[in-house]
């Protein structure tokens, strides 16, 4: 019965020991042009736990002409193992997370949305796609 019990504790161990390690993000994984909607980021690896990132939002409407609110976003955002935290270029008290997920996915959150400078009901929040793998192009005034 004592061997059965140490068993269990080991398997325990061993288990929570390989879900708590942390996932760290190669510049392979990160580089890339991301997509959900017509939402898109850009994100280039630039070593020492260093991202570029282009955001280009869209929002669209119909009502009561058919139009889009848009929002950008660029800059640097520093990355430790599978999360990158990114303030865009020129805001106050905006902050941006970038969580990178398995099978070329990213999930984007906002702190304090309304400071990020974006258009009316424009949001960079979602879970985005890669599109495009290797070194993005970004608009050359950024």
């Amino acid at each position: 019965m004592k061997t059965a019990a140490a068993y269990l504790v080991c398997i325990a161990f061993l288990c929570g020991t390989a879900w708590s390690q942390k996932r760290v993000v190669t510049a392979t994984q990160a580089n890339g042009l991301y997509r959900s909607g017509e939402n898109e980021i850009r994100i280039l690896s630039l070593g020492k736990n260093k991202l570029r990132i282009q955001m280009d939002l869209l929002w669209r409407y119909k009502n009561p002409e058919p139009g889009a609110n848009i929002g950008e976003a660029y800059g640097e955002a520093t990355i430790e193992n599978d999360v990158a935290t990114f303030r865009p270029e020129g805001t106050e008290d905006c902050t941006i997370t970038i969580k990178f997920l398995p099978k070329n996915r990213i999930n984007v959150t906002e702190d304090h949305m309304l400071n990020c400078g974006f258009g009316f009901n424009v949001s960079s929040e979602g879970t985005y796609r890669k599109i495009r793998a290797g070194k993005p192009k970004f608009d050359s005034q950024r």
